[in-house]
């Protein structure tokens, strides 16, 4: 079976690795700061606070946005669930605005028309989560232009985009946000194992989410409300979480770091190249919007929704390990049991009907990608 996603590691990458076991530190050492300090200048931003998951970032940025009961968050219902779980843990509702038909990115213009309609009903969002889709940015100005006016705060879930640009600059950069989140599991751009990564430009926000990745707890002379009782202090000052990243895992997202544009390039030579090996093909391929350059988490194709069940178990008969990203996330009987309905978002269940998730990572052979092609025109009838 050819996986639809693998990581692909170094023997630097197992040096720097073998390195941490070797140290006196397996965790809460200076590889997490490091790691921290080397992305923050790669991706542009201010601050960077490593995690260990994205779903860990998640949370920990809308804990420190203040999410909580009475709020809501809207979000793409195209995405993992934990785009809008982060929401729920925080204790607020969750609601989902539709996908642009070309991008599947959130809809700016359904993202507006449902402002509106919350403005007269005075219910508007406190955080808008837009996802970057298979490694494409979401339209971040539409949305930051929209934030200015209706007062809500922004976090990119940009787990798929890692290496990406937005209009000239690394997405991650938060320009258009207030705090952006990457993966790095296995199966996206680089790794770290499991592991995640939330991006800020405010001290604010990036100092709160340090403090919610660990316990709520702080050791830092400069933030205690008590009197110090010796040097053994430390205040437990929010209920927070154990989200901490280990040091085996830094050392690992450090070594990929210094490979990602080499892992970014291989990635869109192989998009290019399933574009014209399927040329014609009576399918619909991605597209890309002029003012990104996507990183290419995943080649995703649509098919007629009559033949999309045939074809996908077709392609997995033939060893061909395909995938769909994703069911809507409404769909999921956890958020039917909370009262969501078929028909919230009709872009995103034809969507749901027609895509397929085709291989795509560094360590794909040409071999390996024409097999997957072959796979698709002949059960579609084309080949």
């Amino acid at each position: 079976m050819i996986p639809y996603g693998r990581q692909s590691i170094s023997q630097a990458d197992i040096d720097a690795v073998v390195e941490v076991l070797k140290s006196d530190f397996l965790t809460q050492g200076p590889a997490i700061p490091r790691f921290e300090a080397s992305a923050a200048t790669y991706f542009g931003a201010s601050h960077a606070v490593a995690v260990n998951s994205a779903t860990a970032a998640l949370h920990a940025a809308c804990l420190a946005l203040d999410v909580g009961p009475g709020d809501l968050v809207w979000t793409s219902p195209i995405t993992y669930v934990a785009s809008a779980n982060c929401a729920l843990y925080c204790g607020a509702e969750v609601d989902f605005i539709d996908i642009d038909p070309r991008t599947y990115c959130l809809s700016v213009e359904r993202l507006a028309a449902k402002l509106e309609r919350a403005e007269v009903a005075g219910r508007l969002p406190k955080v808008v989560i837009p996802v970057h889709l298979a490694g494409q940015s979401c339209d971040m100005v539409g949305i930051q232009e929209l934030s200015r006016r209706y007062g809500f705060r922004t976090v990119e879930d940009a787990s798929h985009a890692v290496g990406a640009s937005y209009r000239g600059g690394p997405v991650g950069d938060c320009r258009f946000s207030d705090i952006a989140v990457f993966s790095f599991h296995p199966v996206k751009i680089i790794t770290t194992g499991e592991g995640g990564m939330a991006l800020t430009n405010d001290a604010e926000l990036a100092r709160r989410m340090e403090l919610y990745r660990t316990h709520g707890v702080t050791r830092d002379a400069a933030e205690f409300e008590r009197p110090v009782d010796g040097g053994w202090h430390y205040e437990q000052q929010a209920l927070g979480f154990n989200y901490r990243m280990t040091d085996l895992a830094a050392a690992l997202g450090s070594s990929q770091l210094q490979r990602l544009e080499q892992f970014v390039a291989q990635r869109r030579a192989l998009a290019a190249r399933y574009h014209e090996l399927f040329g014609n093909d009576p399918l619909q391929r991605p597209w890309q919007h002029s003012d990104t350059q996507s990183s290419w988490h995943l080649y995703v194709i649509r098919v007629d929704a009559d033949i999309h069940r045939a074809a996908f178990d077709g392609l997995r008969k033939r060893g061909i390990g395909v995938n769909l990203h994703y069911i809507p996330v409404y769909l999921q009987p956890f958020y039917r049991r909370r009262g969501f309905e078929p028909g919230l978002c009709p872009g995103a269940e034809a969507y749901g009907r027609e895509a397929i998730t085709l291989h795509l990572y560094p360590g794909l052979s040409d071999a390996e990608q024409e097999q997957v092609v072959a796979g698709v025109k002949e059960v579609l009838g084309c080949g």
